[in-house]
């Protein structure tokens, strides 16, 4: 088994990969095209609209020996959560870069991604036919702006239009594609006296760049001994696993070239369940450490990444098998939610297609039906064999609208609609403002919120109004202060107190709320601090200044005390929320605004126009570097100056420039602006 995800920035073509992998496989049997709005895995109707990838896709195909799950990714920053889930869940990953684009922001992004969740990689140049592409420099571009030891085991043949085939320098063989019936026949050949000389180095930088790994290997190639491709094969596979190495392959996905190789390497060099250490989790009620081993003979243990909610058979919930065997209608644990889960149906997903299968082994990635309580990050395991894995880490959403129902009709629909979407999407919130009567929708950029308004009319048959977006703004304090909060209610009977003392200073940046206790000599008892923290927790959610939540603050709870009799786990909470609050307003409170990391690309005519305007947008510019004949601007930027941007880029540049943005920190908003906001 192959468990392995294609990860890359919008528009390298992932989902054309995918396709010509599931043609060569024999999972399909017409090759779809993502302009043409028929990918297999591009099934929902938004995709075959903008000709983008909105959800991860699961789909499963066989080459050779091995059974290959594959996660197709969205390459859109809006839908960043999707590449998160899916690669917590895999053993492998296939990063695609542009020939002519090299590395972009998002691939940066993915390849930070993989790094969190150790995921050994391969890497895949592709649109090698276009002009202006160059397989060398996008080489170069993995190595200085991702840090990446690797090496090419293909080299082109030919460049751009000539783009005829590659290079195989573990065999030392050229490789032609037929162009007449879809590249499905190859002719293998010796190289020709035009690419010798430079097949030679490259095959050179690699054995040197390998045997750093393996010792054998560099006995070898010290003594100028003679090494076989088994040898290589061997040493490249356990270095790309251990994440020492990363191969570097070559093609062009829309033009059928390369994609059989591709698959070669991922059968060759990326691990297989059994070659990835075991999952590490820990008993809920002791918190031992514990680990699981892919086995059918261990206890069954699993991690939901994905719900979704399908027209035909209702919620499927997506998850991968870590140990064990779980059959159909069986029942199962979920230890979040303490709950017994009933599987009423196990099925294999082909995008939106699904195959009915009676078992899940170790190291499958499966759907359920019939479980209703399971969300995202859930552990599902044996009940007599407890164990909770570590759940899936998502971005907070930094753009808000409003939204009501269009009509009484849409009113219980809309409520309905949203927690679905809510349930499907972690990084999608939805909130209701009791003093403004107003829902608030939030997610991770305008094009997240416009397809999600676009689901609830299409699948949903909701019609709603939407408000302007809106930033998500947060608070900090500047200065550290000391605060003191009591609850003392005296009524007829058993009455209320608790008093806390605590010390708030900022915190670092992207630490968020940190909660931590020195409370010793029993000044309180134990049992009552976690109603403090509670209570500060909750104070958290709104801020002073303009009722935005709290970020990067640290509270330490030092002092208090407590009545024998009166003390309660509310009166304690309330007194950690008095605390809170009052230690915001004497700690001058600072606004604080999302800021992106965006990169223009646009012909080099127009540089004076766009860099105007982006200096009027409050933005910090970093770097103007030059991209074959064009020009590539990268720097900062405040969310709220750059909504709509999208449109002024166009108009200024007659519809040439393409930008993307992302979330990167927050930062303090200038006085006069704060002002303006706060006043609102």
């Amino acid at each position: 088994i192959r468990n392995i995800g294609i990860i890359a920035h919008i528009d390298a073509g992932k989902t054309t990969t995918t396709e010509r992998i599931l043609y060569y496989t024999g999972k399909i049997y017409r090759i779809g095209e993502v302009d043409e709005g028929t990918a297999t895995m591009d099934w929902m109707p938004e995709e075959q609209e903008r000709g983008i990838t909105i959800t991860a896709a699961a789909t499963t195909c066989k080459w050779r020996d091995c059974m290959i799950n594959i996660i197709d990714t969205p390459g859109h920053v809006d839908f960043t959560a999707e590449v998160e889930r899916s690669l917590k869940v895999l053993d492998g990953a296939v990063v695609v870069f542009c020939g002519v684009g090299g590395v972009e922001p998002q691939s940066e992004t993915v390849w930070r991604q993989a790094d969190r969740y150790r995921v050994p990689r391969i890497a895949f140049i592709n649109k090698l036919d276009r002009v202006g592409s160059d397989f060398f420099i996008v080489v170069e571009e993995i190595e200085k702006k991702l840090g990446a030891k690797s090496s090419p085991i293909q080299l082109p043949l030919g460049k751009e239009a000539d783009f005829k085939g590659i290079i195989d320098l573990l065999e030392m063989k050229q490789v032609r594609f037929q162009e007449e019936d879809l590249g499905s026949t190859f002719f293998t050949e010796e190289i020709s006296e035009t690419y010798k000389e430079e097949a030679l180095k490259f095959r050179h930088l690699l054995l040197e760049r390998l045997s750093e790994f393996d010792e054998h290997l560099m006995e070898k190639f010290v003594h100028n001994k003679e090494v076989s491709i088994l040898e290589i094969k061997k040493a490249l596979r356990e270095a790309t696993i251990k994440h020492q190495f990363v191969p570097i392959l070559c093609g062009a996905a829309l033009r059928n070239k390369g994609i059989q190789m591709l698959l070669d390497a991922i059968c060759d060099y990326l691990p297989s369940p059994l070659d990835i250490p075991a999952i590490e989790g820990e008993h809920p009620e002791t918190k031992e450490k514990l680990s699981r081993r892919p086995d059918d003979k261990e206890p069954f243990s699993a991690l939901c990444f994905k719900v979704m909610t399908d027209p035909y058979v209702g919620r499927l919930t997506y998850f991968r098998v870590y140990s064990g065997v779980l059959r159909s209608g069986s029942y199962i644990f979920n230890i979040n939610k303490d709950k017994k889960e009933r599987v009423a149906k196990l099925l294999r997903m082909h995008a939106n297609k699904q195959e009915i299968i009676k078992e899940a082994l170790a190291g499958d990635i499966v759907a359920a039906v019939g479980l209703k309580d399971t969300t995202t990050g859930d552990t599902l395991c044996a009940k007599e064999e407890l164990i909770v894995l570590e759940q899936v880490h998502f971005p907070e959403p930094v753009i808000s609208m409003a939204i009501e129902p269009a009509s009484k009709i849409d009113q219980e629909k809309l409520g309905l609609s949203l927690n679905k979407l809510q349930e499907e999407d972690p990084t999608f919130t939805v909130k209701y403002n009791q003093e403004t009567g107003q829902t608030l929708i939030s997610g991770m950029g305008e094009l997240h919120l416009e397809i999600l308004i676009e689901r609830l009319t299409r699948e949903f048959k909701v019609n709603a109004n939407v408000g302007r977006p809106e930033v998500a703004y947060k608070e900090t304090i500047t200065k550290e202060v000391r605060t003191v909060g009591k609850f003392i209610q005296q009524t007829g009977g058993r009455g209320q107190y608790g008093h806390v003392v605590l010390e708030m200073r900022p915190a670092e940046r992207r630490t968020g709320l940190i909660f931590k206790s020195k409370i010793a000599g029993g000044v309180i008892p134990k049992e009552f601090i976690p109603a403090v923290e509670e209570g500060v927790l909750l104070a958290s959610k709104n801020g002073v200044l303009a009722g935005y939540p709290v970020i990067d603050v640290e509270a330490i709870l030092v002092d208090g005390s407590y009545h024998e009799v009166d003390s309660s786990d509310l009166a304690f909470k309330m007194a950690g929320s008095i605390a809170f609050t009052e230690g915001l307003k004497k700690g001058f409170c600072v606004l604080m605004e999302p800021i992106m990391d965006f990169e223009v690309v646009f012909p080099e005519e127009y540089i004076g126009d766009v860099v105007g305007d982006l200096n009027s947008r409050r933005c910090k510019i970093s770097s103007i570097l030059q991209r074959a004949n064009a020009k590539v601007v990268r720097g900062y930027a405040p969310l709220a100056e750059m909504f709509g941007y999208a449109t002024v880029i166009r108009s200024l540049t007659k519809g040439r420039a393409t930008y993307t943005m992302e979330p990167s920190h927050y930062s303090e908003v200038p006085s006069d602006i704060a002002l303006k906001i706060i006043g609102k």
